[in-house]
């Protein structure tokens, strides 16, 4: 018997369609960016609480490359993006996830057209990328305070003490 792929894969976008699918998402759109290498309780958090500020919530998943090119480490990052976008798909409060190979999100930014951008409290507002365009058409910018303090890279540390 053949099972129907799940749900969710439908959420993970191609940058290049994404354009026609934010236009069926409700606003204001909320959007955040990140490695998410191995999810975690401080990640699900975060995303619940940016998806509360607004009526969608698009993430976008840096590329393997881009995840290497952070410095992270050597065996960074540990899912493949196409893990990584689909266990962030498979999350309630995220609308759907995208990816990018640059450095940065802001290509992507610039095709969402956020309505508030954001990211985790380690980062200063007018620090996180994309601030200077989000604010120029009108948008906000914040920086959730973390309620658990947890990372990829301290989940590897532990690991690698075992």
């Amino acid at each position: 018997m053949a099972y129907p792929p799940p749900a969710f894969e439908a959420k993970i976008v191609a940058p290049a369609d994404l354009a026609a699918r934010i236009a069926l998402l409700p606003r204001p759109l909320v959007f955040t960016n990140g490695c998410f290498d191995i999810l975690h309780r401080g990640h699900v958090t975060y995303l619940a609480q940016a998806r509360s500020l607004g009526a969608a919530l698009i993430v976008a998943a840096n590329s393997d490359a881009s995840v290497k090119r952070l410095g992270k480490g050597e065996d960074r990052p540990v899912n493949p993006l196409a893990d990584r976008m689909a266990l962030l798909a498979s999350l309630e409060s995220v609308a759907l996830v995208t990816w990018f190979d640059e450095d940065t999100p802001l290509d992507r930014i610039l095709d969402c057209r956020p309505d508030m951008l954001v990211k985790g409290g380690d980062w200063p507002v007018e620090k996180i990328v994309g601030y200077r365009e989000v604010m120029n058409w009108g948008g906000s910018v914040h920086s959730i305070p973390f309620i658990h303090e947890r990372s990829t890279t301290s989940l590897m540390e532990k690991i690698r003490r075992l």
